[in-house]
């Protein structure tokens, strides 16, 4: 649950697992492009979150070329999409990795987008959750499928201070684009 005397601004992140990867023989993980599905799914992400009210002041997405392309097309629907920071150190980083670049972000961020992969982000997202809206919690410990989308709040004057237990799930979204 959120602390009550938790003080500062309440902050958004907003988790984004990489919408469906293809596997083309012979091209290596970090390569690996969106297969079609993949390619439907990363824009109707995009206009969830805008529907939603959940457009970031700032990005941080893995390198590799499927997270990099599922941002590129879920911004794409957004008016003016935000700075994006691609970081290395986000493909297949654990949740202390994932920790660290989190506590990196400037305090001026209240809303901050994390595109990256499994297992790393649903154990990241369980980790900061102390509490969850309705059975947000219960389908993140289920699937944190392709495309997934899970919104973690809490209040805090910087990230430095998101800790383990620290936020609420206010929200689960798996978007699916249309055939």
């Amino acid at each position: 649950m959120i602390a009550r005397t938790a003080t500062g601004p309440l902050r958004r992140l907003v988790v984004l697992r990489h919408a469906k990867s293809a596997w083309p023989e012979g091209v290596a993980d970090h390569e690996r492009p969106l297969g079609p599905r993949g390619r439907r799914d990363a824009p109707e992400a995009g206009r969830v979150l805008a529907a939603a009210e959940l457009l970031p002041d700032l990005a941080l997405c893995s390198t590799a070329v499927r997270a990099r392309h599922t941002w590129e097309l879920a911004s794409a629907q957004w008016g003016t999409p935000p700075p994006v920071r691609l970081e290395p150190e986000l493909y297949g980083a654990d949740v202390p990795e994932l920790l660290s670049a989190l506590r990196e972000t400037p305090s001026d961020v209240v809303t901050l987008l994390l595109v990256g992969h499994n297992p790393g982000l649903e154990e990241l997202v369980l980790t900061l959750a102390g509490d969850g809206v309705d059975d947000a919690l219960d389908e993140v410990r289920v699937k944190f499928p392709t495309s997934a989308i899970a919104v973690l709040a809490w209040h805090g004057t910087s990230w430095r201070g998101l800790e383990p237990g620290a936020a609420l799930l206010t929200s689960v979204m798996v978007p699916r684009g249309r055939t």
